[in-house]
């Protein structure tokens, strides 16, 4: 393990720790529905995160669905679904256990927080309406955070591996282009189904100041 990897897991380790005094467990253990969204998302996860992809001797890709989940759950219970995840397929050898910190903190911690802080600005400072955020927080996010993702895995790569940059420019960063829109795609039609026909599921959606022109 590298000195990256072992920082990286250190630091994973004490924003978890941070994370999940914050969190109601008590409050979960009482409500079912809670608890059903919880785990779901988490079985969700795994599931996607387990078809991946790539090009040969390159760091592999998948979808990640991470601007859908903060929606749904909040913050912190997002953060808590895709570390269960995350530990469940490096417990099978999906994931490499010497990249468990660093998968953490690029690959789930940073796209969950660009996905709230966009949805935090667009709350306070975009009229409520509905195409506003399924378009701003969950569509245009879900490219963001893909992009963003594979951008600091780019340089994280590039610092602590074996690949030139050159290399991951031309066998990695460059399949962003690919995966950005259909990424914004199954996030945006995501939220889209669940406020339609769920909408008591999506923590960040209230029907009164999107849909009562009163407000």
């Amino acid at each position: 393990m590298t000195d990256i990897q072992s920082a990286a897991c250190l630091i994973s380790v004490l924003l978890c720790f941070l994370i999940g005094q914050k969190l109601p467990f008590k409050q979960l253990s009482k409500d079912k529905q809670s608890q059903h969204l919880v785990f779901a998302s988490t079985v969700c996860l795994f599931l996607l995160w387990m078809f991946q992809t790539g090009i040969a001797g390159s760091p592999t890709v998948h979808f990640l669905w991470l601007s859908s989940l903060p929606l749904v759950l909040g913050f912190r219970w997002a953060i808590f679904s895709t570390l269960i995840a995350l530990l469940a397929l490096t417990l099978l050898g999906v994931e490499s256990y010497e990249m468990l910190g660093v998968n953490f903190l690029l690959g789930c911690l940073a796209p969950i927080a660009l996905t709230y802080a966009v949805y935090s600005l667009t709350f306070h400072k975009l009229p409520k309406n509905v195409f506003v955020y399924i378009f701003l927080c969950a569509f245009i996010p879900g490219a963001l955070t893909i992009g963003l993702k594979m951008l600091l895995l780019s340089g994280y790569f590039y610092l602590d591996g074996p690949y030139s940059w050159q290399h991951i420019m031309d066998n990695y960063l460059m399949l962003t282009t690919l995966l950005a829109f259909p990424e914004a795609m199954f996030n945006g039609m995501t939220i889209t189904l669940l406020i339609i026909y769920k909408p008591q599921w999506v923590y960040t959606f209230h029907d009164k100041p999107y849909l009562d022109k009163k407000s």
